[in-house]
């Protein structure tokens, strides 16, 4: 009965915390945000399925504390710092990259150093910003050790939080950054470029597949293609191109 009634004084809290988050505009800074830390490392000592009932019933901010305590696969031994993601909800493009770099296992936020800098360049050129109408993230949130790529086991233990992530979102449409996340995604097995050119479908929402900004950093002349990825998510969202040298 009394794991009945702190259930339910949680939840009027989480409730509370909602309607305070729906009321405050989209311009507050993170100090003025609640602190969910303490619900989280409550939450994470629970057993995995009241956990993963939790990750069901958490609000954007609730979810990021959640994986920030995570200890659901090895990658949470190893890292610096977990990086759940970043942007606006309603955004209009919702970025999925394949996992945390050196950079962001430091800093704890997606897509920064010279990637990132690459990247925001590549949603500048077609009316994007990160800080307006986009959501960042990975399909894993813990950097796998030297940057290889996430094994399927860590990928299905943080399936579910993308699968939250997507579902309190509800972007208009999905970027695929890299082979490894487009494969993820589709549930597929096939290369970049027989994804890539095309839009998908992912739960009725389009979905763009192009290459990394790590990959082009690498070879340059990817940047053409990208940049015809990107046009195409352009004109189906209606953006305005901003250069025609954006990539």
């Amino acid at each position: 009965m009394e794991h009945d009634t702190l259930s339910d004084l949680l939840q009027a809290h989480w409730l509370l915390y909602d309607q305070v988050e729906q009321f405050i505009s989209g311009e507050e800074s993170k100090e003025q945000m609640p602190d969910f830390s303490s619900f989280a490392e409550s939450l994470a000592e629970k057993p995995a399925d009241e956990f993963r009932e939790s990750v069901d019933k958490a609000n954007i901010s609730q979810l990021a504390s959640l994986i920030r305590v995570c200890e659901l696969c090895p990658l949470s031994q190893t890292r610096l710092n977990a990086v759940p993601g970043m942007g606006v909800i309603n955004a209009k493009v919702m970025i999925i990259g394949e996992g945390p770099g050196e950079w962001e296992d430091k800093s704890g936020v997606p897509f920064v150093g010279r990637a990132g800098k690459f990247l925001d360049a590549w949603l500048q050129s077609i009316s994007l910003s990160r800080d307006e109408n986009v959501f960042i993230t990975n399909i894993v949130k813990c950097r796998p050790p030297g940057n290889r790529n996430p094994k399927p086991e860590e990928e299905a233990a943080c399936e579910m939080y993308l699968d939250k992530q997507i579902s309190l979102v509800k972007p208009e449409a999905i970027l695929c950054l890299g082979k490894v996340a487009g494969n993820h995604i589709l549930q597929r097995q096939g290369t970049l470029s027989s994804m890539r050119g095309t839009f998908h479908q992912y739960r009725s929402i389009p979905l763009v597949v192009t290459y990394h900004p790590a990959a082009v950093l690498r070879n340059m002349s990817l940047r053409r293609d990208v940049w015809n990825d990107l046009k195409m998510l352009a004109a189906f969202l209606k953006l305005p191109l901003v250069t025609k040298r954006g990539t």
